[in-house]
């Protein structure tokens, strides 16, 4: 289970990504998750500064695409102000909503890196379809009251991770 939840990558912030060791991965797709990633929970306002990283990354070929267990109305508005392909209601971490992403890429899993602040929604689900994870810090410490709870079997795993040596 550990290597389930094992990231590829951790970082603090979107911009600590290291990109071209993505690159070489063979990655061409990013499928990102919404809440505490891109944007405050509950906000549907992206900052500037963060949709000109994103538009960055486009100008570099990648190919994104946003992946939330939110609902349609509230991830499209997000996805409208990026220009940019979404999966809601995704129902992380199964499988088939990164599947889904991506389809809507035109990329198999392998060339996918999945970007999310969760490990037991974002990290699992794109783990369990061999998509490369990137582990970033969540922007606030407001969100839903199910992650709240979540939050604390993290951390319990966070520090088996740790003592495990594989973050």
């Amino acid at each position: 289970m550990l290597t389930l939840l094992t990231p590829n990558m951790v970082v603090n912030t979107l911009y600590d990504i290291k990109i071209a060791e993505l690159k070489q991965q063979g990655i061409c797709g990013i499928a990102f998750d919404l809440d505490n990633t891109i944007v405050p929970w509950n906000s549907q306002e992206i900052c500037p500064e963060v949709l000109a990283w994103l538009n960055s990354l486009a100008l570099q070929e990648f190919k994104l695409c946003l992946v939330s267990n939110n609902s349609k109305g509230r991830v499209s508005k997000v996805a409208q102000q990026c220009n940019i392909p979404f999966v809601a209601k995704a129902l992380k971490p199964s499988r088939s909503g990164f599947r889904q992403a991506a389809q809507t890429m035109g990329l198999p899993p392998a060339n996918v890196a999945v970007v999310g602040d969760q490990l037991f929604t974002d990290i699992l689900g794109g783990n369990r379809l061999g998509m490369v994870t990137v582990w970033v810090k969540p922007l606030t410490t407001t969100e839903f009251v199910g992650t709240k709870i979540t939050r604390q079997l993290e951390k319990l795993a966070v520090r088996l991770l740790k003592a495990a040596g594989r973050i």
